[in-house]
């Protein structure tokens, strides 16, 4: 089965946050298993760490970013420079992914 949202693509997001919502970033991560992705920038979340004795590393805060559902982004399309949905087509018996409003190749 082929994959709308791909690693490496540059995404709106539609919902969530309010400071996230209507910016695009890029998908570090796609985990198809809980239909999510992980978007460069987005849904930051800090994590604590406790202090390692042994180490002698102190505690600290950490910034990560958490995984978004699937549906809550959409494929950004520099064209139009909106979101965008994605389509699938073959050519030369080979599938492509494509844009829905332009019928154009999404190329990476």
């Amino acid at each position: 089965m082929a994959a709308k949202i791909v690693k490496g693509d540059e995404v709106v997001i539609l919902t969530g946050k309010t400071a996230d919502k209507g910016k695009h970033g890029r998908v570090v991560r796609v985990i198809p298993d809980k239909h999510q992705v992980v978007v460069e920038g987005f849904n930051m979340v800090s994590k604590n760490v406790k202090p390692n004795k042994m180490t002698g590393e102190p505690g600290k805060i950490i910034k990560k970013e958490a995984p978004i559902d699937v549906s809550n982004v959409a494929i950004y399309n520099p064209e139009t420079g909106k979101a965008d949905r994605v389509g699938f087509d073959f050519v030369d018996g080979k599938k492509i992914r494509i844009y829905k409003s332009t019928k154009k190749e999404i190329v990476k």
